[in-house]
């Protein structure tokens, strides 16, 4: 799903903007349903209108407890001469402190690949002839990394976006790159940072065998061979279009299969149901509302600490589009209209938040 367009600057000027946060979890279980994650989303607006973006953020912060920036980096003002310092300063610290402002947790996943393309590069580095190949790149994002971990002093920090589709569509060299940089960047960072929580994200259709394969069960083992640093997992997830028919359809284990035996804290990273009409499917916004609701038995099943949704609102985009298949993941529309999914979001939200009364045990 596409994640490079960066945050306004004038976000800076309404950090006095949006009180109210949120009440901290309790120490212990509850009488009654609870959640054990945080819920959020990014700050994507409809349409690049700054006014609409603010009100789309003032308004999923009333049903949010965190906050997700996630995207690939700024390399064309990287390349031009720009130091990481000046671009996180005007970006991407100001959305967090307004994010912060409205009590909410901040999660960064920073994308060394193409957000769209999980078989090619940064649309910017191809555009400027250059590659994450590159040890000169490598050592950017290193920096960049460095930086916005202690500018922005994020309480997760995720280093590559869904590395097994990545391994599975791109070039050998690419998926290296990848790793490598990865790997680094997480050693720069836990230098300097001993707290945050470090991670990537892996691609659950794509571990279940459902988009492109036969369906045959491949797993994440070797994303935690190559990626040994996690603290956490990041998980991305658009069941719809991995040919289920319905939300329903999901195994109760979907998520819980994918982690496996390994007992690591999981964050929902990215995901959702559409509520268009697409090619391969036709769905609904019933359908999507239902899918809100199961998705919320399939966190219980992992304990989950946290769930995103990049897009709460439609995307204003034409069917040929190339964001198309994404566009329609919001619970709300364009003009941030509530759509069915919204209501089945605040009843999950409204459950109370609890920490996990003990270590997940194996499956």
């Amino acid at each position: 799903m596409a994640r490079r367009r960066r945050p306004w600057p004038a976000l800076a000027a309404i950090l006095a903007l949006g009180l109210g946060a949120c009440s901290d979890p309790a120490t212990g279980p509850e009488p009654g349903p609870s959640r054990t994650f945080r819920m959020g989303f990014s700050g994507i607006p409809p349409r690049a209108d700054l006014a609409q973006a603010i009100a789309a953020i003032d308004l999923w912060s009333l049903r949010a407890d965190a906050a997700i920036l996630s995207y690939e980096l700024p390399w064309a003002e990287l390349l031009a001469g720009a130091s990481a310092e000046s671009l996180v300063t005007a970006d991407q610290a100001p959305l967090a402190d307004y994010y912060r402002a409205k009590g909410h947790e901040i999660t960064v996943y920073l994308d060394p690949a193409n957000g769209l393309d999980r078989g090619g590069e940064s649309d910017a580095l191809v555009a400027a002839g250059r590659s994450i190949t590159e040890p000169d790149i490598q050592l950017v994002f290193r920096r960049y990394a460095v930086v916005v971990d202690s500018l922005v002093q994020p309480a997760h920090l995720g280093l590559a976006l869904e590395t097994n589709l990545i391994r599975g569509l791109a070039a050998p060299e690419i998926y290296a790159a990848v790793r490598a940089v990865a790997n680094a960047a997480a050693a720069d960072v836990r230098a300097r940072d001993a707290a945050v929580k470090l991670s990537v994200s892996v691609q659950v259709e794509w571990a279940w065998g459902r988009l492109g394969g036969d369906g045959t069960f491949a797993g994440i083992d070797a994303d935690l061979v190559d990626f040994p640093f996690l603290d956490e997992l990041g998980m991305s997830s658009y069941p719809y279009l991995g040919g289920f028919a319905t939300p329903d359809a999901l195994p109760l284990d979907y998520y819980a299969r994918v982690l496996g035996d390994h007992d690591l804290p999981v964050l929902i990273t990215e995901g959702g149901w559409t509520s268009a009409i697409l090619p391969m499917q036709a769905s609904s916004t019933q359908e999507q509302q239902q899918y809100i609701v199961r998705q919320r038995a399939l966190l219980d099943e992992v304990a989950a600490a946290a769930v995103f949704q990049l897009t709460f609102t439609d995307l204003d985009v034409a069917a040929d589009h190339p964001v198309w298949l994404f566009a329609r993941l919001g619970l709300v529309d364009v003009d941030l209209g509530p759509k069915a999914a919204l209501g089945a979001w605040d009843a999950t939200f409204a459950l109370p938040r609890v920490s996990a009364s003990a270590p997940r045990s194996p499956r």
